[in-house]
């Protein structure tokens, strides 16, 4: 595995965040074991300060321009988080995201398909770097972070093997002691305490789509497609010829599922979010079908949606129509969408590093 490089610069465009500096401060401030959700879009993570829930994050991206000592002072003063390897500049986070769109192209990024990128030889050093940001060192050795691992995936021959090794390392190297949690279990951690912890927990991220059913917090099957909000970015822009970026934004600030499409564009995107819940709802019969770990629950469980994916208007009442199509050897009692949709990955990673802590 290559070497991070020190010279990581933990900063961010002012402009852009004028508060940066202070959530430096904060983080520092942040205490006890954590939660970190290492997604294919973004990196979560989650502390507790002053008894309450906290979470950080950045974008699981990259830029790279050629290094000059003279472009590092430009990046210095203007608070460009980066760091510097094998004569690149590596612009890092919610950066990259900027000079991107500045330069008319887009974020290389360091996971895909939910995954660690084989295409990316530096993949490795930018999530640790961004990760550095993020969280303050541990204020004692071992202290306990919890991060999420996906299913193994149904659809691919793919091991989550290699990916959950790194992490594990790389965490280790900054000195943390690091459990690994099923993304879909830490859903139903987070979002399903007053049903003890029993249900179908889904997580609907850029990369994948994880799901877990469990009783009590047990696990008892969990698994991944690797489709996911890129997917939809990349198929609607194929079909129409117009760059994911732009597609990507316009899913995010635009598309209602619950109207009539108002253009090619919105019907594309319809179109495609109903396949990707086709392919979600029907591998949910499928392996629940074909497992005879599956319990005979005394009642209906709930169903509960979180990941960047939930977030799209009417996604729910989206996701019903689709499951009545499928039949599950499990009943449902209702479809939910989770309270925080972005850090419930996260957050149900810190309960569980909580609870390992005590």
């Amino acid at each position: 595995m290559a070497e991070i490089s020190d010279s990581v610069k933990l900063m961010d465009t002012g402009k852009r965040n004028a508060s940066e500096r202070d959530r430096q401060t904060e983080n520092s401030q942040l205490v006890g074991p954590a939660g970190l959700d290492i997604g294919t879009s973004n990196i979560v993570l989650a502390k507790m300060r002053s008894g309450a829930v906290q979470t950080v994050k950045q974008l699981n991206a990259f830029f790279a321009v050629p290094r000059s000592k003279f472009t590092g002072k430009v990046f210095a003063k203007n608070e460009i988080m980066y760091f510097a390897r094998n004569g690149q500049f590596y612009i890092i986070g919610n950066s990259s995201d900027m000079f991107a769109a500045t330069f008319n192209s887009s974020t290389r990024r360091p996971i895909e398909g939910g995954l660690l990128s084989p295409k990316e030889d530096e993949g490795v050093n930018v999530i640790a770097a961004i990760m550095k940001t993020m969280l303050p060192p541990p204020k004692k050795p071992g202290e306990v972070i919890a991060f999420s691992v996906p299913g193994e995936p149904v659809d691919t021959r793919i091991s989550v093997l290699y990916h959950e090794t790194v992490m594990k390392r790389t965490l280790e190297g900054m000195g943390y002691f690091p459990i690994s949690v099923n993304e879909g279990l830490a859903v139903i951690t987070a979002e399903l305490s007053n049903d003890n912890y029993t249900g179908i927990g889904i997580s609907m991220g850029g990369g994948m789509c994880n799901v877990c059913l469990a009783y009590m917090a047990v696990p008892i099957l969990s698994y991944s497609i690797q489709k996911g909000g890129d997917y939809i970015d990349s198929m609607v822009g194929r079909t129409l010829g117009e760059s994911q970026t732009k597609i990507k934004l316009i899913k995010e600030k635009e598309l209602s599922l619950t109207r009539e499409p108002r253009n090619r564009v919105e019907t594309a995107l319809q179109i495609f979010y109903d396949d990707l819940l086709l392919h979600l709802t029907q591998s949910l019969e499928q392996v629940l079908a074909s497992s005879d770990k599956v319990p005979r629950f005394a009642k209906p469980v709930p169903l509960v949606i979180s990941g960047g994916g939930a977030l799209a208007n009417g996604l729910k009442e989206r996701f019903e129509r689709a499951l009545k199509n499928v039949s599950l050897p499990v009943q449902i009692s209702s479809v939910r969408i989770a309270e925080d949709p972005l850090n419930s990955t996260a957050k149900g990673a810190l309960y569980m590093a909580l609870s390992e802590e005590s």
